[in-house]
């Protein structure tokens, strides 16, 4: 038999966003993206062969940026790539969301693993890594992820000559 709940049995992001605008006030729920279909293809040679990337919804390294009134940055808010050699020593978080008490983001190797994939390069588990990461800063546009960012970051896997990319929670 089919059992249907109304939440999530673990701490949800979406649930909380949910319950967190409707105490303000708020009368209709965002409407989350859903994809029935989704571009993913199978990579084309083993992992062990192919270059793998890594995109992030951080920030640049080293971000100085202006904030609205809700404390979110107004200039970091574009597509970009950097250099993946030196790992950055952070990026750029503070106008991001999430309990903070809970958790932080000073090991960038927790959302941002370049160490771990040159590790895995080294050791030939993986091919190599992208010159690059990429990053996406969180913007809630469906509509700039879709036409500017994600086309944005795939020309730029396309020039790095990526066979795979990694998208880690932040």
């Amino acid at each position: 038999m089919e059992h249907h709940e109304t939440h999530r049995s673990f701490v949800s992001y979406i649930d909380r966003s949910r319950e967190y605008y409707a105490a303000q006030g708020y009368t209709k729920a965002d409407a989350w993206p859903r994809y029935d279909e989704v571009p993913f293809t199978r990579l084309k040679k083993p992992l062990a062969q192919s270059k793998v990337g890594l995109v992030t919804t951080a920030g640049k390294p080293h971000a100085e940026v202006k904030t609205d009134i809700l404390g979110f940055g107004l200039e970091t808010r574009h597509a970009y790539a950097e250099p993946t050699s030196p790992t950055p020593a952070r990026l750029f978080t503070d106008d991001l969301g999430w309990d903070k008490q809970a958790t932080h983001t000073e090991d960038i190797n927790s959302f941002l693993p370049l160490d771990r994939l040159l590790e895995c390069a080294a050791a030939r588990r993986i091919g190599s890594v992208s010159p690059r990461f990429y990053g996406i800063p969180s913007d809630y546009s469906q509509r700039k992820t879709l036409q500017s960012h994600a086309p944005q970051i795939l020309e730029w896997c396309r020039e790095d000559g990526v066979d795979a990319l990694l998208l880690p929670a932040l």
